[in-house]
């Protein structure tokens, strides 16, 4: 792949760096209050774009060859918003002995509380040959689901910012996330044949307003000169992130690989990258609502900000090795070459 090529494919990941760059030259342009106006362009105007944009994309009605999948949908949302944030709460009650930044720790937990995404899940239980519809089901079930229990679970694990009641969050959740989200759907009913023809690029309309949100957060930490990120506690919680990952993985490989699961190996597949997966799409938002007046607010993100590249370059480094598991498990069996006597 050429370089111009590998630019294309990876240009979320290098907008990161450059939104991030950017802020820190000039703090003062997306800060609450400056030129930007990000208490309203982001808050409301963004973060809604992303919600109806999401709500546009999801493909609903492809979602009931999948429906009667009770016992998979099951395993992922549980695993997903259960037994992930419990883990993490127990692995953190270890790791804040350490010298780890706490504010870097409280981040970790933000991941732990995130829906699976809508997209990279999918995308990677295709490219093996898993059970795609399953994948899509638990990826859109699991956005929806996230609304409501995504910012519970984080109010649970961390609370929220003294300056903003509970009341007040779930309202502006609920006309930033919720309405936008039906809205977009509605309109995907009466769109639907021109949507599926054109094919618009709504995964990069989210990213890109994703990279605004990124941007103006980054902002808000740089104009604050009392906020420094410690390099070795960055370090330790990237190693952090890829041990999580790698565990999970392995856990819900071993837990759907069982005789007793039920689980073809197809299923296996869209449980180990829906159960593991984090969604930055609608963490990032929810974070900014639920954290708003938060001056750490931007090293919280930080974790999931490393989450989401990792989970991609891990789940695309482990497709060939998952591939070949899958055809293997598929072989027919050769018959005997011994005759009968």
């Amino acid at each position: 792949m050429g370089l111009l090529a590998r630019l294309r494919k990876e240009w979320f990941i290098i907008g990161i760096v450059l939104v991030i760059l950017s802020a820190k030259l000039q703090p003062g342009v997306g800060v609450k209050g400056g030129p930007l106006k990000p208490e309203i362009t982001i808050a409301y105007v963004a973060v809604s774009l992303i919600f109806f944009n999401s709500g546009l994309s999801l493909k609903t009605e492809e979602l009931t060859s999948a429906l009667l999948h009770v016992r998979l949908h099951l395993f992922v949302q549980t695993f997903t918003l259960v037994f992930f944030p419990l883990a993490v709460w127990l692995l953190l009650q270890v790791l804040v002995l350490t010298d780890i930044d706490q504010w870097l720790l409280r981040g970790l937990q933000t991941v732990s509380c995130m829906p699976p995404p809508v997209s990279s899940a999918v995308i990677l239980t295709k490219a093996v040959g898993g059970n795609e519809a399953a994948a899509i089901f638990n990826s859109a079930f699991g956005s929806f689901l996230g609304i409501v229990v995504t910012p519970l679970l984080l109010l649970l694990f961390l609370g929220s910012s003294s300056s903003v009641p509970f009341s007040s969050i779930f309202s502006q959740l609920f006309m930033t996330v919720v309405v936008p989200l039906i809205l977009g759907q509605v309109c995907r009913g009466f769109l639907r044949d021109f949507l599926e023809r054109r094919k618009p690029p709504f995964g990069a309309i989210s990213s890109a307003v994703l990279l605004m949100i990124i941007y103006t957060t980054f902002c808000d930490t740089f104009s604050n000169p009392s906020i420094e990120l410690d390099p070795s506690s960055l370090l330790l919680v990237v190693l952090i992130i890829f041990s999580i990952q790698i565990s999970f993985l392995l856990l819900t490989f071993m837990i759907s690989t069982r005789s007793s699961s039920g689980f073809s190996p197809s299923d296996t597949v869209a449980i180990m990258f829906c159960s593991t997966h984090k969604s930055l799409t609608l963490g990032i938002p929810m974070l900014k609502i639920v954290f708003e007046g938060y001056e750490h607010l931007s090293l919280i993100s930080v974790p999931l900000l490393i989450y989401h590249p990792a989970q991609i370059l891990l789940g695309s480094l482990l497709v060939p090795t998952i591939r070949n598991w899958m055809t293997s498990r598929h072989k027919p069996i050769k018959p005997s070459n011994l005759q009968p006597v």
